[in-house]
């Protein structure tokens, strides 16, 4: 492990580099809301399983934990894990989930859908009213 660092209130800071690296059965620590968990004592208490936190080893768990939508028992439980924070300098370089590609190409198809569809569809139902009242005329 590389220079031990603190902030001035005492809280230790973690590079995103160290974090990475403990990723094994022998240590794993995860990121949750730029606080950093050692869950390797916990992997076989999880209620979840031990799948879960280790497909999140070495990484920002903020997500999956937040959508599972814990209980505050598990987060009181989860805050006796902390063993300090993601450095600040390195906040930024955690992975964002990536929804800004899916929110463009959902507004994409929505405005196909909201106006080419419609028009089909208007102008299908127009040729099968003629159709239909030219036959019985």
């Amino acid at each position: 492990m590389g220079e031990e660092q603190k902030s001035p209130d005492g809280v230790r800071y973690f590079r995103l580099s160290e974090i990475e690296e403990q990723n094994s059965f022998k240590s794993t620590w995860i990121i949750i809301h730029n606080k950093v968990y050692d869950v390797t004592k916990f992997l076989e208490e999880h209620p979840g399983g031990e799948e879960v936190l280790r497909e999140q080893a070495g990484g920002n768990a903020t997500e999956s934990f937040e959508d599972v939508g814990h209980s505050t028992d598990a987060r009181e439980m989860a805050s006796g894990l902390v063993i300090g924070e993601v450095h600040p300098d390195d906040r930024s370089k955690i992975a964002k989930p990536v929804e800004t590609l899916v929110t463009t190409l959902k507004e994409e198809s929505s405005w196909w859908s909201s106006l080419v569809v419609p028009a089909l569809a208007a102008a299908i139902v127009t040729l099968m009213y003629r159709v239909f009242t030219s036959e019985s005329a």
